[in-house]
C-alpha cells in the first residue's frame, strides 16, 4: 500500500479543493496502543491519521477506474464518483486530524483508546486542577457548509456536544480550532 501511496499522493493532492489543506500522512507515528487492532490480522497498514483512509479510498477508487479504461475504450472515468471523495469526505476527515492536533495540544482530547472520558492532570496548570479530556476514538466531524460540529459517539447515541458556524471557504484549520475551543468550554461546563 506505501507504493501506491506514494503513486497515487500528487493525483490525489491536485483534486484537493482549495482552500482546504491536506495532510494524509501523520508527522510522527502514534504508539501501537492508540491503534485500533484490526479485525484481519492480514491487515498491516493502520493509521491514526483520518486522511489517511480517504486516500486509501481515492486510490480503491482510481484504480478501478483506471482498470476499466484500460478494458474499454468507451468507458469514461465518472466525475461525480470522486466528488463525495473531495465535498465532503477529505474536509470532514481532514478536519478531524486537525480537532485532535489542536485538542491534543489544549488538553482536551486524548489518544486513548479506551472510549471513556478520562480525568487527566492538566500540567499546564500551576493549581494542578483536574481536566476532562475527550478521547478521539469517539469524536467526529459533522461537515456541513455552513456548519461544523463535533459528535460524540458512545455505546448507546450519538450526540452533537459542539457546534461552529462557517464561513464559505474558510480555512479546515480556523473551523478545528473554533470547534477546540468549543470543545474546552463544553468540558467545563460537563466536567
Amino acid at each position: 500500500m506505501h507504493v501506491l501511496r506514494s503513486t497515487y499522493l500528487q493525483a490525489y493532492a491536485s483534486l484537493v479543493h482549495p482552500p482546504y489543506s491536506s495532510d494524509p500522512f501523520p508527522l510522527q507515528s502514534p504508539s501501537p496502543s492508540t491503534i485500533p487492532k484490526p479485525a484481519n490480522s492480514h491487515i498491516q497498514i493502520r493509521s491514526l491519521q483520518r486522511e489517511t483512509q480517504v486516500l486509501d479510498l481515492f486510490i480503491t477508487l482510481k484504480v478501478r477506474e483506471d482498470v476499466w479504461l484500460d478494458e474499454s475504450e468507451l468507458h469514461l472515468e465518472r466525475d461525480e464518483s470522486f466528488r463525495d471523495l473531495f465535498d465532503l469526505m477529505q474536509p470532514r476527515a481532514r478536519t478531524e486530524d486537525l480537532v485532535r492536533g489542536y485538542g491534543l495540544r489544549e488538553g482536551v482530547i486524548s489518544t486513548d483508546a479506551d472510549g471513556t472520558i478520562a480525568q487527566t492532570v492538566n500540567s499546564a496548570s500551576s493549581s494542578r486542577t483536574k481536566q476532562r479530556t475527550v478521547p478521539f476514538n469517539t469524536l467526529s466531524v459533522s461537515f456541513s457548509s455552513r456548519r461544523l460540529g463535533l459528535v460524540l459517539m458512545t455505546r448507546e447515541r450519538k450526540k452533537t456536544i459542539v457546534e461552529v458556524g462557517r464561513v464559505k471557504d474558510e480555512k479546515l484549520e480556523v473551523g478545528a480550532k473554533k470547534l477546540v475551543k468549543e470543545l474546552k468550554s463544553w468540558l467545563s461546563i460537563n466536567a
